[in-house]
């Protein structure tokens, strides 16, 4: 393999697409529209929502998604500067400081307003404050994986890294006793994952308080397997930035998707596919979609150099990804600020079992657009479209002013 330092540090335009996409369809799915009905599940369709627990959802590959842009880009920002002239430890601090700035913003996002009104006083939830999380995640795999390719660029390292993530959580899941409960492999509640977290993070779990389930999706022992879909993004941005042929790339792109796909989906007859522990077979099928798609995007792009029309509103999109991420997330708990208004909802098709209640501005909004449309599967689905619409909004107005948030 041609050395990685040798070849042009270029921007990939396919990679920013592939950002943009991911983003959107992220939005989407947070936001996806659905109320629960206890009759006949979610009003939205069952792809706009995560697996319960075993299995796999188009929504189960956008966080991994994600992860996977963050393991490329990190091979083309960091040569990008280091080809600029800045030294490894002014790299290393830099990296540092973005990953605690992302910390931050989970925090912000996990918690804000931390409190509610309750009785006409604010209450604080300081008890049940959430640290782990999405962005948190994001910030450990890039500080880890990153620095790890600042110091050491081989693919060999990575590769063995690679396996020893994968095998070892695995190793660590299927023998490791839980105390007071023996090897509970895949267990909703009883896991090594769970048990851990719950000791490490009590009363601050994502399904914790709210919930009768003490996990969380996004825990520490399950960082281990995520640490590994950063290294297949880092391992696919040494390839393309090899000499080779952009339809050679491409092809190479699509071969490794198989081969993540054909392996991770035979591991999955014995580690099963779960996005809330992040299996090792979870990890290899979600990086082959993952794959798959930017190979897709690649060869549009890249070979063929169909960049018009279709391109532009993911462009837009993954130049300011994290700004349309924190605003999606932030935007409704603003509105929660705002004055209450009495909804009747006589007459909806989703909430006809209510005779009406109180709701602040933002659910208004959501409720009132359910009514327009009489199918609720379609309500929902339009309720999400109309709320990119409304997040990509802020990060329009960047893009033509050319303000571009670097963290």
């Amino acid at each position: 393999m041609t050395n990685p330092a040798t070849a042009p540090a270029n921007r990939l335009l396919s990679l920013d697409i592939l950002r943009g996409i991911t983003i959107a369809f992220m939005i989407m799915v947070n936001y996806n529209g659905g109320i629960w009905d206890g009759a006949h599940g979610t009003t939205s369709w069952w792809f706009m929502n995560h697996a319960e627990w075993i299995g796999l959802t188009p929504t189960d590959l956008v966080f991994p998604t994600f992860l996977f842009v963050i393991g490329v880009s990190i091979v083309f920002a960091f040569e990008a500067r280091l080809a600029k002239g800045a030294t490894r430890p002014v790299l290393a601090r830099h990296t540092l400081n973005r990953a605690l700035i992302l910390i931050f913003f989970g925090f912000l996002v996990n918690n804000f307003p931390f409190g509610e009104i309750k009785n006409g006083a604010w209450q604080f939830h300081l008890a049940h404050l959430r640290f782990y999380g999405v962005l948190q995640r994001l910030a450990i795999c890039y500080l880890v994986v990153g620095l790890f390719y600042l110091y050491d660029k081989r693919v060999s390292t990575k590769i063995y890294a690679l396996i020893g993530c994968l095998v070892g959580y695995y190793i660590l899941l299927r023998w490791v006793l839980v105390p007071g409960h023996g090897v509970q492999f895949l267990d909703p509640d009883f896991n090594l994952v769970n048990w851990l977290d719950q000791r490490l993070m009590p009363h601050h779990l994502y399904e914790d308080w709210t919930t009768h389930n003490l996990r969380d999706p996004e825990g520490f022992l399950s960082t281990l397997p995520a640490f590994g879909t950063a290294l297949l993004g880092v391992l696919t941005g040494i390839f393309l930035r090899t000499a080779r042929p952009l339809a050679q790339k491409a092809r190479g792109l699509a071969i490794g998707a198989l081969l993540c796909l054909v392996t991770g989906y035979l591991w999955s007859f014995s580690f099963p596919l779960c996005k809330k522990m992040w299996t090792s077979s979870y990890t290899l099928v979600a990086a082959g979609y993952s794959l798959a798609l930017f190979a897709l995007v690649f060869w549009m792009v890249e070979v063929m150099d169909w960049r018009k029309f279709w391109s532009w509103p993911w462009i837009v999109l993954g130049s300011n990804a994290i700004v349309a991420y924190m605003f999606s997330e932030l935007f409704p708990a603003v509105f929660g600020f705002l004055p209450w208004v009495t909804f009747h909802s006589a007459g909806s098709p989703l909430l006809a079992h209510d005779d009406g209640h109180l709701v602040n501005l933002f659910n208004w909004w959501v409720l009132s657009f359910y009514n327009l449309i009489p199918a609720p599967h379609w309500a929902a689905f339009g309720f999400c479209l109309s709320y990119l619409f409304v997040c990509f909004i802020p990060v329009w107005i960047l893009y033509k002013k050319k303000i571009f948030v670097k963290i």
